[in-house]
């Protein structure tokens, strides 16, 4: 195989919008904003699943003097909030800012569901488009959607981990599947303010582990001539079932204080048992968000983890792995909101090299063969 392998699988027009959960059940036009963020696997067949998060908003969001957002319903469905425009910032294209709380309150201007994509066993060309397989909001706890899925393959079955928005808690949800197509709710596994929660495929000492992205507004100091900054960093926790989690007391991976380029990190792919350079570890993709306008830009970076103490980092290194890459996105320049954003969230391995799935600019689905020797430790 020749490297590079690096292109757009899924974009915005590949969805059929009339098969959307929402079509047809609220009174406005709506449309896609990103096709984006999509967990990976491999099913039974040897083809691998593309489970995309599709972020559907309103055509005409702002008329008669107010902000409009959907906002999924128990009792009556899907459903349109007006807000007046002169609470509303709404300078990120994301969400709008309501000022009138005395805190940061923030609404989407999306909707986000999941549909799973079957591609080939390269990833490379769409098989099947899953409609009958979406997964939609089904609770008040997903009452803005589903965002942002990881898929982990452990002991035979499937885990994935979703982040559920809503104005009760911004939490991770937990479905499990027997075949990767077919998948049932577990319920919340973390609560408020945890995001890009990844399980590792596999087994530590008969556990689960996991990573996890605690948020918050401030951040205690370290001292002033700490290698490490404050701020965003991956966590871990285990649990015996994959339901109940207990943090892990051992810092995960954190970000450096020489780099502005990695001030603000989360996870990325789900940690998988590989060799690199040698060395057998777990190896993690992250993201790395460096501080520019208004959301930043995001790279890929790696590490390769103890294969029984996760929190020990054994080999990585310091430039990224994956950048934004705007020339792939420029055919739908018309329709992006967002540019400098590679946010990667799904591996499989193969022979010598890696299929990487990222979501690119908040806008397509990304595909990546990397080659086994583009990982040089440093």
């Amino acid at each position: 195989m020749s490297f590079p392998v690096d292109r757009l699988v899924i974009t915005p027009d590949a969805i059929d919008i009339s098969k959307s959960p929402l079509a047809g059940t609220i009174e406005a036009e709506t449309r896609v904003l990103g096709a984006f963020n999509p967990g990976l696997t491999v099913l039974p067949s040897g083809n691998l699943l593309l489970m995309v998060r599709v972020a559907e908003g309103l055509k005409k969001p702002i008329h008669g003097g107010k902000v409009h957002a959907i906002r999924w319903d128990a009792d009556a469905g899907y459903t349109l909030d007006a807000w007046p425009l002169e609470l509303a910032d709404t300078a990120d294209p994301r969400r709008f800012v309501l000022h009138s709380a005395g805190w940061k309150v923030v609404v989407p201007t999306s909707l986000s569901w999941l549909l799973p994509v079957e591609l080939s066993a390269d990833g490379l060309d769409v098989v099947a488009i899953h409609y009958d397989k979406t997964i939609a909001p089904e609770g008040s706890w997903q009452s803005f959607g589903i965002e942002d899925p990881r898929i982990s393959r452990i002991e035979g079955r499937y885990w994935m981990t979703t982040g559920s928005v809503s104005p009760e808690r911004q939490s991770v949800t937990l479905y499990m599947s027997e075949n990767g197509l077919d998948w049932d709710f577990q319920g919340i596994v973390l609560d408020h303010q945890n995001t890009d929660m990844a399980l590792f495929e596999g087994l530590i000492d008969g556990k689960y582990w996991a990573q996890t992205r605690p948020l918050g507004e401030s951040w205690y100091a370290y001292s002033p001539d700490c290698e490490y900054r404050p701020g965003p960093s991956i966590n871990l926790a285990a649990s015996p079932d994959a339901l109940h989690w207990q943090p892990c007391l051992h810092p995960g991976i954190r970000p450096h204080a020489f780099t502005k380029d990695t001030a603000r990190i989360g996870g990325g792919t789900p940690p998988i048992m590989t060799e690199i350079a040698g060395q057998r570890g777990w190896l993690t993709l992250w993201h790395g968000a460096e501080p520019h306008g208004l959301v930043g830009i995001y790279r890929t970076y790696w590490s390769l983890l103890h294969p029984e103490r996760p929190w020990e980092c054994i080999a990585t290194q310091h430039p990224p792995l994956m950048e934004p890459n705007p020339d792939l996105t420029r055919p739908l320049d018309d329709s992006a909101i967002l540019s400098g954003i590679v946010f990667t969230t799904g591996i499989v391995e193969r022979e010598d090299h890696f299929i990487v799935a990222s979501g690119e600019a908040e806008l397509a689905c990304r595909i990546t063969h990397l080659p086994k020797d583009a990982f040089k430790p440093a």
